[in-house]
This record gives structure tokens, sequence and C-alpha cells, in this order.
């Protein structure tokens, strides 16, 4: 499927995902970030720019996401977009990962079956895009849109798995030599017996192999394999609950970002027992490079200003080896930037324990300490 039937729209925001990958490389090729097209932080912060748009526009605006990312899009479709409300309308266009019938990785399997019924319940009307649907099909579902987005209210396109034909070809890199399995590696070693709470993504993948590599088992982590940009909450709910660990967070730029509050949750606990660990690359790499605001702001600043008493950056090994040593040396709430580049090996796997698997040997491990 081509992306022309677009071309009518003249803002785009959201947030980055792999089945969408050829309308995100689109957006970056023809636009970049500007004024119209906007990275959001989460699919919520995409929906209310997207209001913003129409309020001072009169126009409709496009709200890209994973479905995944549907829950986030919830309340501010309910409550500020829908006709019984505001009447904002809004064209969505949304990645389907774990629909039925096609395999998936277990984080997307629930949401995949749920999908339409979600947008059906917020009244989203929907059109289905695969691989074998027609330019004119879309038109016509377009069309059969307008209506409903003339009168303030929302639809969506929903895209199958392989459905956009690609065609731009967008290299996302930044500045850094340090790997992000690397990093993970040093925290790792820098932890020893502690427990890990690692993010979504690239980065649990890595930390299973690094396990498995160095023939450790996996009890000790946590694996977040979905619920983006939670991992620094569970681990902050943990460490409560079991002052005698230490909690160790792998989390990524762009899921810090996504729901930043939690870190004025930790830092206002300020826990002693927390290393909070952000690999920062600047890109969602996991969906395919986009990149974040991270790139450009300070987070050692936002972690001091959210009551963090220790922050500091690493952009090399043996910076981040340094860091990583005094944070597990010392009982208080510490925040570690490791500055990474963008990439992953391509043959690196996923984890081969189920997710019900990682939580009771997580828990067990955990209960044996205890005792």
């Amino acid at each position: 499927m081509e992306l022309d039937f677009l071309r009518e729209f003249e803002f785009f925001t959201g947030v980055p995902d792999s089945q969408l990958k050829p309308l995100c490389d689109h957006l970056m090729a023809r636009c970049g970030i500007c004024t119209r097209h906007i990275i959001a932080v989460n699919e919520g912060n995409a929906v209310a720019l997207a209001a913003g748009y129409h309020l001072a526009t009169g126009k409709v605006p496009v709200v890209y996401l994973q479905n995944s990312g549907i829950g986030n899009i919830i309340n501010p479709v309910a409550s500020l977009m829908h006709p019984k409300v505001y009447g904002i309308p809004c064209l969505f266009i949304i990645g389907w990962r774990g629909e039925p019938g096609v395999h998936d990785e277990p984080q997307h399997i629930f949401q995949g079956e749920v999908t339409l019924k979600l947008l059906e319940d917020m009244d989203v009307k929907t059109f289905v895009i695969g691989k074998e649907t027609a330019r004119e099909e879309v038109e016509q579902a377009l069309d059969a849109f307008r209506p409903l987005l003339a009168a303030g209210g929302q639809a969506a396109f929903v895209v199958r798995k392989g459905a956009l034909k690609p065609g731009d070809v967008v290299s996302y890199r930044n500045g850094y030599s340090m790997s992000r399995e690397e990093a993970i590696r040093q925290v790792v070693r820098a932890a020893g017996e502690d427990l890990i709470v690692s993010t979504t993504g690239k980065a649990s993948r890595e930390l299973f192999e690094i396990r498995e590599a160095l023939g450790q088992g996996h009890g000790r982590d946590f694996l977040t394999v979905g619920s983006m940009g939670h991992a620094s909450s569970i681990a902050l709910g943990l460490a409560l609950n079991c002052p005698e660990r230490r909690v160790w967070i792998v989390d990524g730029d762009g899921a810090a970002l996504m729901h930043l509050g939690a870190m004025a949750l930790l830092g206002n606990n300020a826990p002693e027992n927390v290393v909070h660990v952000v690999i920062n690359n600047g890109a969602h790499e996991s969906v395919g490079g986009m990149p974040t605001v991270a790139g450009s702001i300070d987070l050692l600043q936002i972690a001091r200003g959210c009551g963090y008493p220790n922050a500091c950056s690493a952009d090399s090994l043996d910076a981040l080896s340094e860091a990583l040593g005094a944070a597990a040396r010392r009982k208080a709430l510490s925040l570690v930037e490791a500055k990474c580049a963008i990439g992953a090996r391509e043959d690196l796997g996923r984890p081969t324990a189920t997710a019900m698997d990682n939580k009771r040997a997580f828990m067990e491990n955990i209960r044996c300490r205890e005792h």
C-alpha cells in the first residue's frame, strides 16, 4: 500500500511503530521534525498536540501509533476529542501488533485481540489495511470517514503487518560509540546479585542474552517486555517492599520520557536501594530509530529537579564502569545516564523463556533471599 492517500493532511504526530516504519521514514524524509511533524513522548501527548492543531487551524490532524499505545489515548479521546465533549476530529494510523492468527510476542497477544473492540468502544470508526488492500479501497474508506470527521468524530486506519510498502530509506545515527549491549553488560557486572528491572524492547532482549552467555540464569531480572515507560515504577514498588535488596533499573530514553512523572515519584520517595540507569541513544531504536527529544535535553537536571540526590552521565565504557561502581557503593538513589550509539546486533534474539516463567523465577529469587 502506497502512502499517497495521506497527501491531503498537513499535520502528523505520534509515537513510532515498527509496522508503520514506511510511514515514519516517509515523514522523516519529507518533513523531518518540524511544525508539520512532531514525534510525541507518548500517545496521549500526541492526541493533545493534535487537538491543539485543530483548534488553531480547523483542520484534521493525523496521529500514528502502535496498538499497544491505545491505552494512552483512551482518556484524551474519550474526555477531550469525543463529539459529546469538544468534538475534535482526528485520523489515527495504528499498527496492529498481535493480530489474531499472526505470530507475535507475548506482550502483543491480548492487545491484538482487543484492538478493534477498544476502538469500537471509543466510537472510533475503523478500516483495516492489509497487504492485498487496493488504493481505491483506502480512498473509499477515507471518503466514508469524511462526514464523521466533519462532525468532530474520529476514525482509524488499522494497519496489518507488512501492509505498507517501503519507500523512503532513512538512516539514524548519533555521535556516540558505546553500544547499548556493552553498557547493559557493565550494569550486570556492577549489579552482582542485585535485582534488575529492564525496559521493553531491545534492552530486555540484550539483558536476556547476556545472562545466557554468562550461564547465570534469569531469576535476578524482571524483563518488562511490554508496558513501555513503566519499568521504573515497577522497580520503585519492588524496592519499597524489598528494602534489603538493591534494585537496578535499565531504562531507555524513549521509555523514560514516555512517563516522565515516574522520575518525580522516584525522587520524592528517594529509595536508598535504587540505581536508575537510562540508556540514552536519543532514539526509538527498537521500532526503527526515529529520534526522541532526549538528545537535546538535560536528563541529569531533570533527575536532580525530581529529587535524585545523585546524577551523572557517561559516554564511554570506562566512565560508565566508574559511575556504576560508585552508585553500587552508596546508599542513596542514583541516576546514571549512559550515552550510547544507535544500533544492535543483527542476530539479536528474543527471550526463550515465557513471561510467566520470568515472573516465577524472579519471585522465587526474592523469596529464597528472604529466607
